[in-house]
């Protein structure tokens, strides 16, 4: 047998699966991924994917709904109040189970594999690459924008902008996680600062006297009797714009010092996320009239046009790095659930492996990125806030829900960080309302197709994990893609602390 047959034959002998066995690369001790998000990075993450393109373009989503400025700004600080409790509590479950992959990690330790491979599955394959794939296309709409000045951007260019966004982002986050974490703390800043231009416009304009329609009389005037579902729609399209403030949970391994910066990091980004969103809806209430803000396609747009002048051109360019940067934020943090997954042979296992010098989970990252571009063939995604959000709020309240469970079923677990049992309590309360009022008050069978697509999983759930079923054909497919793109399992899986 030639040299290059033996070789073969040693590595397949290693095999796990079908794998080709790991092999450390000089210099490094284990392939894991590496604790490289440190406090300031970790806020960098959660702002940065929270502020994407919502706040600057459409907040009068909620508006449209509840039907009133006062409303409506109740609507905004009670999702981050929601977000607040949410996050609260995933703090205690990140530090008790220090396993990157958020709600799928904590639902396989307190209801066991399905509901958690119901959880990736619906993830992985629908909501993170779709929620990717909006984020792009806003992102190229805005880029695009200053070439057609006189006319709408043509589609196959959004179309072409987008993917060229997706991968980027996805080649930046396959370089490197450092790289990545950069990238985030940079265009958070210019992001977090575009808001504050937009709320100091807003000081002006009600310093001069523009305070009609945020008055007592004004404030609580509707067009419309608010409904059960009124109220729940409105917190779908709020809580869409918070979304975000569980992604830290989902790369808790990557984390230095997870036990202080975890839920530092949370009590930092959350509550300054809620105070710069209800500042800027006072701004934009203090230069529109609900109806203006209704009629604009960008509402911070309208506003940098009549007051800012010249330099209105800061609000597209901030908007445009606002959803680069949550591009960014999300393509990390996707790709750490697809890798969680994948390790615990909920995926195929060429998931779950990290290349062998930088040390990125690159086919997570890949495979995330190449089902978002395959969305953004299509460009509505109001299906998939208004019928999907309610998916995903039955994941968040299965997780308190696992908070709640784990408290009485492993009291003895180490949990660095206590949190007041009032908090999931509410949290589960406020899902069960936002997934049962929209379909008891409005039945629509888009709920109907969202439900059949969850539990679609499990037809993939018994044959190739319960049953362990392996096609013959997919270990020479692993190891192909092993050798095609430099990765290897990692050498050490982590442990529950």
């Amino acid at each position: 047998m030639s040299g290059e047959g033996m070789e073969m034959k040693h590595r397949m002998s290693g095999e796990q699966n079908g794998s080709i066995a790991a092999k450390e690369p000089p210099g490094v001790e284990t392939m894991q991924l590496k604790k490289r998000v440190g406090l300031f990075s970790g806020v960098a993450l959660i702002v940065g994917t929270m502020i994407g393109s919502g706040i600057f373009v459409s907040p009068k989503g909620v508006l449209r709904e509840v039907g009133g400025v006062g409303p409506s700004l109740l609507v905004w600080t009670g999702c981050g109040v929601i977000s607040m409790m949410g996050a609260l509590t995933y703090a205690e479950l990140g530090t008790m189970i220090t396993e990157s992959g958020g709600e799928y990690a904590y639902l396989f330790k307190a209801f066991g594999p399905i509901p958690a491979f119901l959880f990736q599955w619906t993830n992985v394959i629908l909501l993170k690459p779709s929620s990717l794939s909006a984020i792009a296309l806003s992102f190229a709409i805005y880029v695009g924008q200053p070439f057609y000045p006189a006319c709408v951007v043509p589609d196959a260019v959004v179309k072409f902008l987008a993917a060229v966004c997706i991968v980027l982002v996805t080649a930046l986050n396959c370089i490197s996680v450092k790289v990545a974490a950069r990238i985030q703390v940079f265009f958070t800043a210019i992001k977090v600062l575009a808001l504050g231009v937009i709320i100091g416009v807003g000081i002006y304009s009600l310093a001069i006297g523009n305070t009609t329609w945020l008055s007592p009389d004004k404030a609580f005037q509707t067009g419309h009797t608010i409904t059960i579902s009124d109220i729940g729609l409105a917190f779908y399209q709020g809580l869409w714009a918070y979304d975000g403030w569980n992604n830290l949970n989902f790369v808790t391994e990557e984390i230095e010092n997870p036990v202080r910066n975890l839920p530092l990091a949370i009590m930092i980004s959350i509550p300054l996320v809620t105070l710069l969103y209800v500042l800027a809806n006072v701004a934009y209430f203090s230069v529109m009239t609900p109806s203006e803000l209704l009629a604009s396609g960008a509402v911070a747009v309208t506003l940098g046009n009549r007051y800012l002048g010249v330099m209105a051109w800061i609000i597209p360019f901030s908007v445009a790095c606002s959803t680069f940067g949550a591009c960014n934020g999300s393509a990390f943090s996707g790709a750490r659930l697809c890798y969680t997954a994948a390790r615990k042979g909920h995926m195929v296992e060429i998931l779950s492996m990290i290349h062998v010098k930088l040390l990125t989970p690159s086919p997570a990252l890949i495979f995330n990125s190449f089902i978002a571009l395959i969305m953004i063939i299509p460009n509505d995604f109001d299906a998939i806030i208004n019928y999907f959000s309610f998916a995903a709020w039955m994941f968040y309240g299965g997780t308190c829900l696992s908070h709640i469970v784990m408290r009485f079923t492993q009291p003895d677990n180490e949990r660095p960080i206590r949190t007041p049992m009032i908090f999931p309590a509410l949290v589960v309360l406020a899902s069960l309302y936002l997934i049962v009022a929209p379909i008891i008050s409005e039945p629509d069978l888009w709920y109907l197709y969202a439900a059949i697509f969850i539990l679609a999983g499990l037809l993939f759930y018994f044959p190739f994990v319960h049953f362990d079923y392996h096609p013959p054909f997919m270990k020479y497919i692993t190891i192909f893609l092993q050798l095609l793109m430099n990765v290897s399992p990692p050498t050490e899986a982590p442990k529950d602390v």
